[in-house]
């Protein structure tokens, strides 16, 4: 009787540590078990989308208010061209607002930051961005001040 309490009792322990792995890589991974609420899509295009990836965090002011679905290659203008969905509760962004690609400290993750504009109108789904400013390359600068350039 002793041995199959403890089987037991190990077996919840197994169950319970495959739980809050499972929870912890949905954390980090930025993925979600809810279902995601309204969104509406906007886009941006860069001349150098960097280090941005899909799922990427969208913010402005600091407040994540959405997230990066796509990155693709516009063939007209040869530009990364950066599907944006961002969530309905934020439906009155300006429409002159610009998109910045900025670094999460030094090394960190890219993630667009929304510089909001003064425009009356707002962006609405299928609009693009009126301005759109890439990240700096660390690696670059650093390779341009190395060579004199």
């Amino acid at each position: 009787m002793a041995q199959r309490t403890t089987e037991i009792i190990v077996g919840l322990f197994m169950v319970a540590g495959f739980v809050a792995l499972l929870f912890l890589a949905l954390q980090v991974s930025g993925l979600s078990l809810k279902p995601a609420g309204d969104t509406y899509t906007v886009y941006a295009d860069f001349n150098d989308a960097g280090g941005l990836s899909p799922r990427g965090k969208v913010s402005m002011a600091g407040v994540s208010i959405g997230r990066i679905r796509e990155i693709t290659l516009n063939p007209k203008t040869f530009q990364a061209r950066v599907a944006i969905d961002i969530d309905a509760a934020y439906s009155s962004i300006p429409a002159d607002s610009s998109a910045v690609i900025r670094t999460s400290g030094l090394l960190g993750d890219q993630y667009i930051d929304i510089s909001v504009g003064a425009d009356m109108e707002a962006l609405s789904d299928g609009d693009d961005f009126y301005e759109t400013q890439f990240a700096m390359n660390l690696e670059r600068l650093i390779t341009n001040f190395a060579s004199g350039r």
